[in-house]
């Protein structure tokens, strides 16, 4: 009997291991993919581009995943003039949030 649960306990300990050594590769994985991501950004975004992205990311965290996604594409496809400046990507922004859909409430 004690055997018995000796072997479970050893085997739930080996699986908890595993689990967290596969955490910890997808945490590195995950760093090494944003860690990719400023480098490009970097690269196709001015100062003032980046610093307004910035910006945004505190407001917005979830909109600016997008943005940053969207302004890699964009720039790999070669459909717009890099480095972009905070110009272009003030006219981007607009661009993408018109897409957003709003509710106005009127009274009368």
């Amino acid at each position: 009997m004690s055997e018995d649960i000796d072997k479970i306990k050893e085997r739930k300990l080996r699986e908890l291991k595993s689990q967290m050594e596969s955490g910890k590769e997808e945490e590195k994985k995950r760093e090494e993919l944003e860690k990719q991501k400023k480098q490009l950004l970097r690269k196709i975004l001015t100062s003032e581009a980046r610093s307004r992205l910035a910006n945004l990311r505190m407001a917005r965290p979830e909109f600016t995943e997008r943005v940053e996604l969207q302004l890699i594409q964009i720039a790999r496809t070669g459909r717009i003039d890099l480095p972009i400046n905070d110009d272009q990507l003030q006219r981007i922004l607009k661009k993408l949030q018109q897409n957003k859909k709003s509710i106005n409430i009127e009274r009368r």
